[in-house]
């Protein structure tokens, strides 16, 4: 084991992949000699060679498009995209021949494609550098989707979706890159030792897609969460006395339906938290599942903080990010209800 964040984790990922695999290539702006805008591919170039680890010209639509060529061929490409907010160039590739392949040729052929880029804010990004769009892949038939909170889940599912012969787009908060926060904008960040999930198995590991995470037991509230807010949540569920479960659900698509409706169950109050934009946002279809499946369990009506449906603002990001206060009163007012 290794005390690492998750910038180490997802190069480790890769590297470990990488010497596993001879079929898995890396691909994508400044990955290779400048080691990617983040740095989490930094010395694999040096490492595994230029056909291996390959700097890419600034078209998203041709790193997917020639990703998809390679996955069809035998290949397992790992396309970063800088930043989530240029995948949309991209976003017919993926829609119409990534995702639809496997469907499209009754089983002949298969895309083991997965599409890494960093999303959210907290880093003073602006507009173009902040948005978390995971809500509009999980939406398209054939994608899985999945979003790590902590380094030993963002290596462990960053390895499952290498080895995955479907489509992953596999998208990881650059908030939480160097550490995670505890969710109050302006305070220092826990450092990793004093987090248990800094420690990283060095070796080969898999965490399985599709299986959420209780990273806090509770009886009284029910928080969904991933990514970001996973942070948020638990720092404004120990500020108020409730006892509060929070779910952290790791991948959106396949989405872990059972832990979530066996928690609401057990409490019968639900608070779900994401940073994306409320309307039409993932949290959306969480409510509709805990409707659909626990309505007679409920003693309060589900609360939702997201994201305002605004462009994500720069001077006034920490107005627009769901911090701990939003995630506060909405927890305060499931729990008046009686």
């Amino acid at each position: 084991m290794a005390n690492m964040n998750m910038i180490q984790a997802l190069n480790s990922a890769m590297d470990i992949m990488l010497g596993k695999d001879p079929s898995v290539v890396l691909m994508g702006e400044d990955i290779g000699y400048f080691g990617g805008v983040f740095r989490a591919t930094e010395g694999l170039q040096r490492k595994y060679g230029e056909h291996r680890v390959i700097d890419t010209p600034i078209a998203e639509g041709g790193i997917i498009a020639a990703a998809i060529g390679m996955g069809i061929n035998g290949l397992r490409p790992v396309a970063e995209i800088q930043f989530a907010d240029y995948i949309y160039p991209g976003f017919d590739q993926i829609a119409s021949e990534l995702a639809r392949i496997r469907y499209r040729s009754a089983g002949e052929f298969f895309a083991p494609v997965t599409i890494r880029t960093p999303c959210g804010g907290g880093i003073r990004g602006g507009q173009t550098h902040s948005q978390s769009p995971e809500g509009i892949f999980t939406h398209v038939s054939g994608l899985k989707v999945v979003m790590p909170s902590n380094p030993y889940d963002a290596k462990g599912l960053l390895i499952t979706s290498i080895e995955d012969d479907d489509p992953v787009i596999f998208f990881e908060p650059k908030r939480l890159y160097n550490g995670p926060f505890d969710g109050d904008p302006g305070k220092p960040a826990v450092p990793w030792s004093a987090h248990p999930k800094g420690q990283v198995d060095v070796g080969h590991y898999t965490v399985p897609l599709g299986k959420a995470d209780i990273v806090r037991a509770g009886s009284d509230v029910t928080v969904i969460t991933y990514g970001t807010m996973v942070y948020v949540a638990l720092a404004a569920a120990a500020g108020l006395g409730f006892d509060a479960e929070v779910i952290d659900l790791r991948s959106l698509v396949p989405l872990d339906v059972d832990t979530i409706c066996s928690s609401v169950r057990k409490t019968g109050r639900c608070v779900v938290a994401h940073e994306a934009t409320r309307f039409s946002g993932f949290g959306a279809e969480i409510l509709s599942i805990v409707q659909e499946e626990c309505f007679w369990d409920l003693e309060a009506p589900i609360q939702r903080v997201a994201g305002w449906d605004t462009p994500y603002p720069h001077a006034f990001e920490w107005e627009y990010f769901p911090g701990q206060a939003r995630v506060a009163t909405a927890l305060k007012s499931v729990m008046e209800v009686s």
